[in-house]
């Protein structure tokens, strides 16, 4: 058996350049679509079962550096910047679980669309329950089909942005301005998200999203 390399993702030798010295920037994003799409195929096509969850894995380990030195100028609606974008979503929900399962919560019970169900998530929703559910999410732009990924990734955005507006309004009633400030903040970039993330569901599955 052949030795397995510790990092399943390697950049084209031609980023490191992009790193050196600032270059045109129509090359760094070159460098950013060819390594998306170089990424999504090779895990795709791999017959190793352990890839994907080694690459679910690799910015707990690794952190985000490496993809946002490339990914994370990408545009939104493109697959370099919708994997970025799907990455952070992840980090974020990993970073304060507690917090996103309260708006996640208040979201699934204010709500009355099918984004709930859409997104997934186990009902009632704790912390446990929204980490498992972003990597779910992230697995699913490996495997499986992409669009429908995004669009739980979307259903999510909006059921938590939901969940922080009404939350916001709570504070509001209560003289928190600093919180309500905060969750309305919050809930406007979870909705931004949300657009993103359907957008590029729509253009995946029309064969556009590059």
């Amino acid at each position: 058996m052949s030795d397995r390399p510790r990092r399943p993702v390697r950049l084209p030798s031609d980023a490191f350049d992009v790193q050196q010295g600032g270059l045109d920037p129509a090359v760094t994003l070159r460098i950013a679509h060819d390594s998306a799409r170089a990424l999504v195929h090779r895990v795709r096509a791999s017959d190793d079962p352990d890839l994907i969850e080694r690459m679910v894995a690799y910015t707990d380990e690794h952190g985000l550096d490496t993809l946002a030195e490339l990914w994370s100028q990408a545009a939104a609606r493109s697959l370099p910047g919708v994997l970025w974008r799907l990455s952070l979503l992840r980090a974020l929900i990993r970073a304060d679980p507690a917090g996103v399962a309260l708006i996640y919560q208040r979201g699934s019970e204010v709500l009355s669309t099918a984004d709930v169900v859409v997104a997934g998530a186990e009902s009632p929703t704790g912390p446990a329950e929204i980490q498992r559910l972003a990597d779910e999410v992230l697995r699913g732009a490996y495997q499986g089909d992409f669009a429908i990924a995004l669009d739980r990734a979307a259903a999510f955005c909006r059921t938590a942005a939901a969940g922080a507006a009404d939350l916001a309004d709570d504070a509001d009633s209560a003289a928190d301005d600093a919180r309500a400030s905060e969750l309305t903040t919050r809930a406007a970039r979870l909705d931004s998200s949300a657009h993103d993330f359907t957008a590029s569901a729509r253009l995946e599955r029309s064969g556009s999203l590059d």
